[in-house]
């Protein structure tokens, strides 16, 4: 499915319209001319300029508002559109009770393996995605990701 390109350069405008309206609601830093809303500015400011690009191209392209892919057209493609959704909602339900490292591994062998990788390559980039990702964001940038029973088991706590 592809929406028109005017529709997704109105939606980018109006998300970076929020952006750079929100930003008025950070604090100033006293005895400097900018602040913490500068950054976020210029890049809602870049964004707006790419949507509104992305509007005036679409709108000339003449191109119909909703157009329907190949794939979408049989069962397997909304199967596999749907895959992602589904995909979030089991890590909502599972990460806690299991923790990420199986969770996350689990999620991405699965996916391989829907969208035609083979079986042992699906389980390697499993495992191999969920340990990178835990380094990075467990160890790196300290981000509390959910233990579970795996790591209480590991960890022995």
């Amino acid at each position: 499915m592809r929406l028109h390109d005017s529709l997704l350069g109105a939606l980018l405008l109006a998300l970076a319209a929020a952006l750079f309206a929100y930003t008025f609601t950070f604090p100033d830093m006293p005895g400097q001319r900018y602040g913490p809303a500068l950054f976020p500015r210029l890049i809602a400011l870049g964004i707006m300029a790419c949507g509104l690009v992305i509007a005036v191209r679409g709108w000339r392209s003449g191109r119909p508002w909703l157009d329907w892919s190949e794939p979408l057209k049989r069962l397997p493609g909304w199967l596999s559109l749907l895959a992602m959704p589904a995909a979030i909602g089991f890590y909502l339900l599972a990460a806690e009770r299991l923790g990420f490292l199986p969770t996350a591994a689990i999620l991405v062998a699965a996916l391989c393996a829907w969208l035609g990788v083979r079986l042992w390559a699906a389980l390697l980039t499993g495992v191999l995605t969920a340990l990178v990702v835990q380094w990075f964001f467990g160890s790196l940038m300290r981000v509390p990701l959910p233990r579970g029973w795996f790591m209480q088991l590991v960890a022995g706590g």
